[in-house]
Parts: structure tokens; sequence; C-alpha cells
């Protein structure tokens, strides 16, 4: 599913930021299908969690979202994988630490810029999925511990993957906002694995069918100094359904962003939390 607003936009300030309840479009790929699932063009709501944080979970919706968080890293800060790893990244341990019921250790394994301007490395991602299947989890926690021993130990118990996600900036995001779908709306049989062939590997991801029932947000105007969790595994929720596994998340296209505005830069840091 790839995903673009169909709010009527009227002429607005360069500076306004979408907010409110809106509507995405999920439309399939032209030409021939590049993945072993069948994709539909939908037009599904969209809540703006705006005002009301606190109702959102990350054992119930995989997701959640904070606000007022401080940090020493700046706009420059992300210019550089060096300072981003020196400044960010204890922030982010720190934080999911704090954060994240029960965490008692957590391994930073990868992070990605995104900007949503032509020749940028990489952009936002307009296609509903979610990161990780339980078997790619697994496999991370082996990868990213290097004792062998001490990996199958914390295999025994609990592990997430958990993405924070934030915009570069402290300006309010304006254009491609993430959409994410409360993991209470989600069926199992609406998500597809994808294999992702690498020299030395096999991840999987899994794309997002459409379900009637699937409940989707955004968060309007992120700012600089909040962060939105997407828990994209969880080994507690695959043995006993307890508490929900995943989050289905994509950028959208907003109709009703206005000309001018500034386009959307942002990073998500993604981490093995035990515990």
């Amino acid at each position: 599913m790839s995903t673009t607003t169909q709010t009527s936009s009227a002429t607005q300030s360069s500076d306004y930021v979408p907010r409110g309840p809106a509507e995405a479009s999920l439309t399939p790929p032209a030409g021939q299908p590049k993945y072993n699932y069948r994709e539909q063009k939908v037009t599904v709501p969209l809540t703006d969690i705006r005002g009301n944080e606190a109702a959102y979970t990350l054992d119930k919706d995989s997701f959640s979202a904070h606000s007022n968080v401080p940090s020493a890293a700046t706009y420059s800060t992300f210019d550089s994988d060096d300072t981003i790893r020196s400044v960010y990244y204890p922030e982010v341990t720190q934080f999911l630490l704090d954060k994240v019921p029960g965490a008692h250790k957590v391994i930073l394994f990868d992070h990605t810029i995104r900007r949503q301007k032509e020749g940028s490395a990489r952009t936002p991602v307009s296609r509903a999925h979610v990161d990780q299947t339980p078997r790619a989890a697994a496999d991370r926690v082996r990868l990213h511990v290097s004792d062998p021993k001490e990996a199958e130990a914390l295999l025994a118990g609990r592990y997430r993957i958990i993405n924070v996600w934030r915009p570069l900036g402290p300006e309010p995001v304006q254009s491609f906002p993430l959409a994410f779908a409360s993991a209470a709306s989600v069926q199992e049989s609406d998500l597809v694995p994808v294999q992702h062939r690498y020299p030395n590997r096999v991840g999987e991801t899994m794309g997002v069918q459409y379900n009637p029932g699937q409940k989707w947000n955004y968060w309007s105007g992120m700012t600089g100094d909040e962060r939105l969790l997407l828990k994209c595994s969880d080994s507690k929720g695959l043995a006993d359904g307890s508490v929900a596994q995943w989050v289905p998340h994509t950028a959208f296209e907003d109709a009703r962003t206005p000309a001018g505005a500034r386009p959307r830069e942002s990073i998500e840091v993604r981490a093995l939390v035990f515990g």
C-alpha cells in the first residue's frame, strides 16, 4: 500500500501545518507487480493523535508518542554518522531504557536519514510496511550480539525491535508525515512477508494488505523535541499474544501541505530492546 491524502486543500501560507482528521489514498504501483501480494486502491481515514497521545501504548498499539524530550543534538548533528553515533545514540539508548517498561539492555543497530528532496540518498517511504518478521527479529539478535551464548540467553527472554522516529530540525513537520496503524486493529493475515536478499544474509519485512478494520493514525506537526516509538517486533506477543507485536507504518503525501512548505527531514534509529 502506498499513500497520498485525498483531503481537499485550500490556498495556505507556506508555514501552514496540516492538522486534524485526514484521508489517505492507498494506491497500487504501476506496471508489473514487484511484491508477492496484491495492492488495492482504497481511501482510509487518519486520526490525528495530537492532544490524545497518552491513549496509545507500545503493549496495546505498538506505538507511543513522547513530547518535550531533551536533547543535545542539533540540526548539524545529523550531518555526520560519527556525530549521530557519538551525540544522538547515547540519548536514544537512555530514552529507551527510561520509557520502555522492563528494558534492561539496548543495542542500537542502525539509523536512516530521510530527506524529501531530489538527490537524497534516502527519501520518505510511501508504502505501508512492518520493518521485521519474527524470524528476522531473532536473526537480528544473533547478528548484533557478538557472543553466541549471550545471544541465545537473550533470545530466551523478552526482546523487542523498536524504531525511534523524529524530525531533524525543531520546526513542525509540514509534508510527508508518518502514518501508523494501531496494532490492535491489524490482523496477522493482513501482513505478508517480503524477502530482502543481501550478500551474506536474507532479511524479511512485511507488506500490508488492506483490511477495513485497520485504524490508521498520524501525529500532526511533529517537532524535534518529540519522539515516536514504533515497535516492529515483540517476542512476548509472539509467544503468548498478550501484547501487540508490530505496527504497520508509511509516509503519506498530504494534499493540505502548502506550496513552499519545508521538505520533510527525519531520522529513524532502530534498536534491539531486551527485557
